[in-house]
């Protein structure tokens, strides 16, 4: 029960970050669109993931200026979203997708639970 609290501060200092960067432009922004994420699935092949796989330009350019924390939470909202009333949960591992696009995934991260 202690990783609640833990996660909802988490949650909510992302979101202030993601309002402060929308709020400033120039910065990017999380794609509302859960099926432009699904390229970022096809980078690990469906968890088959090629060590000398070139970078996903499609998928890293969603999140172009995007860092750490709100790439994660981007990716988060959109590969557990709600699509056509279908609720996705698809298992992928965050931090091989965020590096290799180049970003970095905080250590302790986790998706928060919807």
């Amino acid at each position: 029960m202690a990783m609640a609290p833990r996660a909802l501060l988490l949650l909510a200092v992302g979101l202030m970050v993601v309002a402060s960067a929308s709020a400033h432009g120039g910065y990017g922004s999380c794609p509302r669109d859960g099926l432009k994420v699904k390229a970022c699935v096809n980078v690990l092949g469906l968890l088959k993931v090629n060590v000398n796989q070139p970078r996903d330009e499609h998928c890293c350019s969603l999140l172009d200026g995007l860092v750490g924390l709100d790439a994660a939470l981007c990716l988060c909202t959109n590969l557990h979203a709600n699509v056509l009333g279908l609720n996705l949960n698809l298992p992928v591992d965050l931090r091989l997708i965020l590096n290799n696009c180049g970003k970095v995934c905080p250590t302790d991260f986790q998706c928060p639970h919807h």
